[in-house]
């Protein structure tokens, strides 16, 4: 009611002004003059809520520096309460909204702007809100941005070429900044040098002992960064590069300094995403622990948690940066229940229950939606599938599967939801299918070559990979993918260890396997594929040995320091 009559009671004064009547001030803009009330600017403006207050004998005010246009757009947001914000207007209406301390209509800039945040204009956003306090927030995420998005930032936008060389020696000396190779850094340096060479070129000294030369192949090294025109005409960047030659060539036994210089040199940056590996069986039981693995350095470390609770045989996805642990089995229950962890609070908190308990389930993502799809509830396999819809906290029911099946896996692409292989209670499954969401309509598809239960299923690139799991007699290597196109799988190179019930996820162009079951003994072993190369590496091993896991990959968070090894 308060509201309402509030809103009635500027309402009546905007009419008032539309009208020109009964104005009593007018602000003065380049001769312009806009007719107002004082008493809705003191009411409404701070800044005009001080200038009537200290005794302001005129009836006008005259505005420097503001068009009248935004003018225009200050007077209405005082009269109405709101103002249409674009991308055309919305530098100049925040630096008016600054000025005459209209906190609301900087928060509603404020928060147009992170709507516009990508590759193009996040360095406009960084560099028009540096000088505002209240925009401070605004900033941060703004410049965060362009640290995890660098590559593209650099590839998209023109003001990449304007900022400043401390913006950049900011920038390039943060471990936050996202790079695939080192060799990049240098490539931005000189990119940046490039457009204005006679007036950049002496900054080659403050930002060469950016680039981590350390982590910089030896040949582009060599060939490239130490026999650069640049750095060899400036005398500080030829001493930077011999004393870091001998930092991290050296064969004798480097002083203090030496070792200090080669640490800064070869400091893992911090990876633009984290893969978490999540439960599992690890001895004679389930575990609830939580394994992240940090790519830069190749290590796995412990993640703290609260709430956690033990179970294997589960599934786990990640949506609008949540992880959301679905069904399972803790040696004595089949479980239902599924609970949601805030990677920034480190908390698990329990959301709706599926309709069926679900053990050995397959999960994935589609279009906002959790899918939970076969399984085992304790006394059947099934064939039975349901979709999660988070804001809603909601499951609904979906089409049946074609076949029952159990410890199979399942995986997203182009529009559908893929799962393969499995366990029918009595066969290993070498059947496939899709579901189309349009229809609610599960279709079989060609059939795998050769049957697989606890294998692990992923969309990399345009094709499915199923990967590993056990025959009925044996545990596999091998691998196939599926081409949805042309509905025929053909044969990968296969993995270098046979494992089944392990974890599977894509991260950094590379498909990963994790721990898992080889017919005797639990794995803590980790190996990638490279599609690029058509080759498996081995990684670094897990922490702990287990199998019936599950494995995520966490990006976009705003402190990854949580997730990631020690850097010092």
């Amino acid at each position: 009611e308060r509201h309402r009559r509030s809103a009635d009671y500027f309402r009546v004064f905007n009419e008032m002004r539309l009208e020109g009547e009964h104005t009593d001030f007018k602000i003065r803009v380049n001769q312009a003059e806009l007719k107002v009330h004082k008493i809705v600017l003191y009411q409404v403006i701070p800044f005009f809520r001080t200038l009537l207050s200290d005794k302001w004998d005129s009836d006008i005010y005259d505005v420097q520096d503001v068009s009248l246009h935004i003018m225009s757009h200050i007077v209405e947001c005082a009269y109405t309460g709101s103002v249409y914000i674009t991308k055309e207007n919305v530098a100049e209406l925040l630096v008016a909204a600054d000025r005459f301390l209209m906190s609301y209509l900087v928060n509603g800039c404020c928060h147009f702007l992170e709507s516009q945040l990508d590759p193009e204009g996040a360095i406009d956003i960084f560099t028009l809100t540096q000088n505002f306090q209240s925009c401070s927030k605004l900033h941060t995420k703004a410049k965060l941005y362009i640290l995890k998005h660098f590559e593209d930032v650099l590839r998209l936008s023109k003001e990449f070429l304007e900022l400043s060389p401390e913006h950049l020696v900011e920038f390039f000396g943060r471990d936050e900044l996202s790079v695939k190779q080192e060799e990049m850094v240098f490539e931005a340096i000189l990119c940046w040098i490039h457009l204005a060479p006679e007036e950049r070129k002496r900054h080659m000294a403050t930002l060469l002992p950016k680039v981590r030369l350390g982590l910089v192949a030896t040949d582009y090294f060599t060939e490239k960064i130490k026999i650069n025109p640049l750095v060899m005409e400036n005398e500080s960047c030829t001493s930077f590069v011999s004393n870091a030659t001998e930092a991290l060539l050296g064969c004798s036994i480097p002083e203090p300094s030496t070792l200090v210089l080669r640490k800064q040199l070869t400091r893992p940056r911090f990876p633009p995403a984290i893969l978490l590996a999540i439960g599992g069986w690890s001895g004679s039981s389930p575990t609830s622990g939580i394994e992240s693995f940090d790519i830069r350095v190749n290590r796995w470390e412990d993640v703290n948690q609260e709430n956690g609770r033990p179970r294997a045989y589960h599934g786990t996805v990640v949506l609008d940066g949540s992880i959301y642990c679905i069904g399972g089995f803790d040696s004595i229950s089949y479980f239902n229940s599924v609970w949601k962890f805030n990677p920034i609070t480190q908390i698990w908190h329990e959301v709706a229950n599926m309709f069926e308990q679900r053990c050995y389930v397959s999960v994935a993502v589609l279009d906002g939606l959790i899918y939970a799809i076969g399984g085992h509830d304790g006394h059947t396999r099934l064939n039975t599938a349901e979709r999660f819809d988070p804001p809603r906290n909601q499951w609904t029911r979906i089409a049946s599967m074609v076949e029952f099946r159990s410890d199979a896996s399942a995986t997203t692409l182009h529009g559908k939801v893929y799962i393969c292989g499995g366990f029918s209670g009595d066969l290993c499954l070498l059947t496939a299918e899709s579901y189309n969401p349009q229809t609610n309509q599960w279709s079989l598809i060609a059939p795998m070559m050769n049957p697989r239960s606890g294998l692990g299923v992923i969309a990399y690139g345009d094709l499915i990979y199923a990967v590993g799991g056990f025959d009925g007699n044996t545990h596999l290597r091998t691998v196939e993918a599926y081409n949805p196109r042309t509905n025929r799988w053909r044969d990968v190179e296969a993995m270098i260890h046979q494992r089944s019930n392990f974890g599977i996820e894509v991260l950094d162009v590379r498909m990963f396997v994790v721990g898992g079951f080889n017919g005797s003994s639990t794995y803590r072993s980790v190996e990638c594929y490279d599609k690029q190369t058509s080759r498996w590496n081995e990684m670094r091993d897990m922490v702990t040995r287990r199998s019936a896991l599950s494995l995520c990959v966490l990006s976009g968070l705003p402190e990854v320091t949580q997730y990631a090894a020690d850097r010092d």
